[in-house]
Order: C-alpha cells, then structure tokens, then sequence
C-alpha cells in the first residue's frame, strides 16, 4: 500500500507523537528554542489547528455528536489543509517543519476507535514522509497522573468515552489509551518511529533529539531558512 505522497522538498520536517500526557509537546518546544538558538527559522504545525474545521470539532466534542468515522474525516481535512498551507510551502523552501503530532495519530487513534487501518491509511496516503518521527512511549497510568496533575480533568474524548469502554472516565482512559498504545507500538517497525522514553528525564529525553536531529540537518542553510521564515511571517501577520 502506497503509504506516503511522492514529494521531493529540500526542507526537514521533524515530528513528534506520543498519548496525551507523554511529554511530546514539551520535547517539541525545547527542540524549537534550541534550532532558533543555533539560527534555524522553523515552522510550527499543530494537530487539530486548521481553521477550517476548528470549530466544526470543537461544536462536536463540546455536543458529543461525533462517531468514529466523522472524527477521522474531520482530522484528514484538518491535516490535508495545514498540509497543503503550513507544511509543503516551507518544506519547498528548504525550511524546519515541526509538527505536534502527525498521521501517525489518525493511525492510532482512529483505529483504537474501530476504523478500519487501511482505510485510514488510504486516506492519508498524500502526506510527506517526516525526516524524523520520533515516538514518546509512556505507560498509562503515568499519563493519567501528569494529566490529573496538570489540569482539572481529563476530557470525554480523550478517555474514549465515546467508545462505551467502561461508566469510569479514569477506567475509559486506560482502556482507550492502552488501545492507542498499542497501535503505536504496531508502527515503529512499520515506519520506523524513533522510540523515546519518555519515563526518563527531560533533559535525557532532548539530548537524544538533539544528537538525531543535529545528524538530520547536514547540509542544511541556515540563513536561507531564517529568511524564508521571517518574509513569511511578516506576509501573514500583514494579512487583513
């Protein structure tokens, strides 16, 4: 099955998954602050962020109206328009593309909620293969304890409430999740996802993305990258 699209850019697009709770956001924000410290521009792009369909998703969750398949649809519209806005222009341009999250969440995700995987796999088959995918493994009950020590409360959807698992939501996240996990799991040999653990310590955690990414960026422009970053910005933020 043809997995990704056939894209040839000079940029590096360097991405991060993991479940909730596993770090990966931090990991993503320390690796930017360390490129911009050594004069890479980046571009940052972020699941569920389109807005085209922003608040579609946010009216269903918040209405619990969505099934399976209605979730996988709207994330593919979600990421085929960052794709085609946020991802392919900077990437053509030879710049850093950092993404919170890839397709590889569709894949693990929607299949722990009953899609069928080559479906989904189909359906997401235009995206560009990632310089680096790195994987942040954690087990569940670490998860659930940095989500509860962070926030109020963990959401419907992300205990995969919707899924009738179990009338706990703390019981409903760690059956969903461990699902989630385990396709996960499933992937790293199928795409070759860098496994990070992410029990050990941050600082642990960034050096290895560091020591990688470092590797990944030989021959890469750094002022052609920070020019191309700053004239876009610029273009956005003058935009009415």
């Amino acid at each position: 099955m043809k997995v990704y699209g056939k894209h040839r850019v000079p940029g590096r697009l360097f991405v991060v998954e993991g479940i909730d709770g596993s770090g990966k956001s931090t990991q993503l924000a320390l690796l930017h602050q360390w490129l911009a410290s050594e004069g890479y521009g980046t571009c940052f792009s972020e699941w569920n962020s389109s807005a085209l369909v922003r608040d579609v998703t946010r009216r269903g969750k918040r209405k619990r109206m969505l099934t399976p398949m209605t979730f996988s649809l709207i994330h593919a519209t979600d990421f085929a328009d960052r794709t085609e806005q946020h991802i392919i222009p900077p990437l053509k341009a030879g710049a850093l593309v950092l993404a919170d999250r890839y397709v590889y969440t569709a894949f693990a995700r929607d299949v722990a909620r009953g899609v069928n995987p080559g479906w989904v796999r189909n359906l997401y088959r235009f995206a560009v293969k990632p310089t680096i995918a790195f994987y942040f493994r954690i087990s569940v009950d670490e998860a659930m304890k940095r989500i509860i020590g962070g926030r109020d409360a963990i959401t419907y959807y992300e205990a995969g409430m919707d899924r009738q698992l179990s009338g706990d939501i703390e019981e409903s996240f760690r059956l969903f999740q461990g699902a989630v996990i385990d396709q996960y799991d499933r992937m790293v040999d199928e795409f070759g996802l860098v496994v990070i653990d992410a029990s050990r310590s941050i600082e642990e955690q960034q050096v290895q993305m560091r020591e990688m990414v470092t590797r990944a960026l030989t021959g890469a422009r750094k002022n052609r990258i920070r020019r191309w970053v700053d004239l876009n910005s610029t273009a956005q933020a003058s935009r009415p």
